[in-house]
């Protein structure tokens, strides 16, 4: 019981990230590599002043992201993930006509016999990471877990950016080569494509298991879509808790969540 307390925590715990961070910036990460920096930024309090040497470990991951933590790949396949984030770098808009480029972490360590991994996010992340005031965006990491398409958690993350005023419905339209920009699918060429592969999925995703919902329009130049417009709107109070109880107990939860208690004492 105290393990699924612990559990439930982390998972909902916020991420907070400054806008320029998710609407100025192009990178390439696996949904695994990107569960592994949302789960370190996460790790990040409001009194941080500096990137602490944020440890974690691999029974631990995979519980709050509802991974099987008893199978042997595990450890291997994490060591490659954070190989990778270590070898990535996410370029970031910082003027009108000029870039940068970013490591996202700067040393891991990883404790076989433990089972621990040790991650220090890289110092020039500072600036969007730490001690935000203002143009930041925030959610649960439980938001995220469920996702199983890369393109979902950037979808997600790009509509709560542009999306603060949660009681009041919101469209917004970008053209369909930005779109393909920001989501890392410049690879889709066709529109046709881009919706199967890309947009559907992440869309059916955020729907069933965030606490957005948003629909979508392809806007025609002639025969072709040029852009598409997004109606985005919060899901209410009482679809939120139930939604956090399902996916608490699909991931494992053994405990009673705060829809149950609800729910027993026959207040929803």
């Amino acid at each position: 019981m105290k393990q699924d307390s612990k559990i439930l925590d982390v998972r909902h715990k916020t991420v907070v990230k400054a806008n320029d961070l998710i609407q100025k910036s192009r990178f390439s990460l696996s949904v695994q590599q990107q569960k592994i920096v949302l789960y370190l930024i996460s790790q990040i309090t409001q009194f941080d002043n500096e990137f602490k040497l944020y440890e974690f470990s691999i029974p631990e991951f995979c519980k709050v992201c509802g991974i099987d933590y008893k199978s042997g790949k595990n450890y291997q396949d994490l060591k490659a993930a954070i190989k990778e984030i270590a070898d990535k770098s996410v370029w970031i808009k910082i003027e009108e006509d000029e870039e940068t480029l970013l490591r996202w972490i700067e040393k891991p360590y990883i404790n076989k016999k433990s089972g621990t991994i040790k991650i220090r996010l890289d110092e020039d992340m500072k600036p969007f990471l730490l001690q935000l005031k203002e143009n930041f965006t925030q959610y649960e990491l439980l938001w995220t877990l469920h996702f199983k398409s890369k393109y979902s958690i950037r979808l997600y993350e790009l509509i709560k950016s542009i999306h603060f005023r949660e009681l009041e419905s919101y469209t917004r339209e970008y053209k369909l080569d930005e779109l393909r920009r920001l989501l890392d699918a410049e690879n889709y060429k066709t529109y046709q494509t881009f919706k199967t592969r890309v947009l559907i999925p992440a869309i059916d995703e955020i729907n069933n298991y965030s606490d957005k919902n948003i629909e979508y329009e392809p806007i025609k130049r002639g025969r072709s879509v040029y852009s598409i417009r997004f109606t985005i709107t919060t899901k209410d109070t009482v679809e939120r808790l139930k939604l956090q109880s399902d996916i608490e107990h699909e991931f494992g939860l053994d405990q009673m969540t705060l829809w149950d208690e609800l729910e027993s004492k026959g207040l929803v």
